[in-house]
């Protein structure tokens, strides 16, 4: 399980069959428009290729890697640590994974509410809504992974820290 727009997407697919590129990519439609009026083409443009590269990813995924035994505790906290790095990347180059990362960055770009706040917020909701379809040990690691991810995010997301000498 994750959070934010991609948890959404999966708790869709997981009850409906649905695949889940399919579902993570008309989630963040709506979001393209905040993205597009609030924060410009390029942030807009930047944000569709990478929610199109990670639903075609997802998809090829299951062929092009494979892994063996894992520590969920280990996998939960080191699966947080990427995937914060990778959405830190992301940001510093006007970019975001769409939907509640466009929320979350046009908020802290407006307001100062850091955007990893944000997506806790929501993720706390998805991470509930999970419990109706996943065992809650599996809910708990996904959680632990979210936290993970998010407090990267919240310590070490700031505009201030991009400006080039």
């Amino acid at each position: 399980m994750t959070g934010q727009t991609a948890g959404i997407a999966l708790l869709v697919a997981m009850a409906t069959g649905w695949p889940f590129g399919a579902v993570f990519l008309a989630l963040n439609l709506p979001f393209m428009w905040l993205a597009w009026t609030r924060m410009g083409p390029g942030f807009t443009i930047r944000t569709l290729l990478a929610v199109a590269l990670v639903s075609l990813l997802t998809a090829l995924q299951p062929r092009l890697v494979n892994f063996g035994a894992v520590d969920p505790v280990a996998g939960a906290i080191l699966a947080g640590m990427i995937s914060g790095a990778g959405l830190l990347a992301l940001f510093r180059h006007g970019a975001s994974l769409g939907g509640i990362g466009v929320l979350g960055v046009w908020l802290q770009d407006r307001t100062g509410f850091r955007a990893g706040y944000t997506q806790m917020v929501v993720d706390a909701g998805v991470f509930v809504a999970a419990l109706v379809l996943l065992p809650p040990k599996s809910v708990a690691l996904s959680l632990l992974g979210a936290v993970v991810l998010n407090a990267s995010i919240a310590i070490n997301h700031r505009r201030d820290w991009y400006v080039a000498i």
